[in-house]
């Protein structure tokens, strides 16, 4: 015999519950204005890529939208880039600034080729 003690424990049919206990700190907002900014450059990037690939098919046509696509998509990895994620917590001002005024010459743009 071995001097090891049982491992098997007796099951006396009763199942215990341990409610979840809610996170405490580390919330992943960092409050409703930074959440505000973080929506409004989600938009402004989205309106962004789909005027680039609109700008591409006015200009060359169906190679033109793909071009626009990776286009689009080099612009969103750039602004990954430059930020660290692409919708950080905590975004500066002059980002969705820049992100707004590039959206709207690039509207400008559209709207005078079409």
């Amino acid at each position: 015999m071995h001097n090891r003690p049982s491992t098997n424990l007796p099951y006396d049919g009763r199942v215990t519950y341990q409610p979840a206990q809610p996170a405490r700190g580390g919330s992943v907002s960092a409050g409703a204005a930074s959440d505000a900014k973080t929506f409004g450059a989600a938009a402004l990037l989205t309106f962004s890529a789909g005027m680039v690939v609109l700008l591409g098919y006015l200009l060359v046509g169906g190679f033109g939208a793909f071009l626009g696509i990776i286009g689009a998509v080099f612009g969103i990895v750039w602004w990954k880039g430059l930020h660290g994620k692409v919708f950080p917590r905590d975004l500066p001002n002059s980002s969705v600034l820049g992100a707004a005024v590039a959206s709207a010459v690039l509207a400008l743009v559209v709207v005078m080729l079409a």
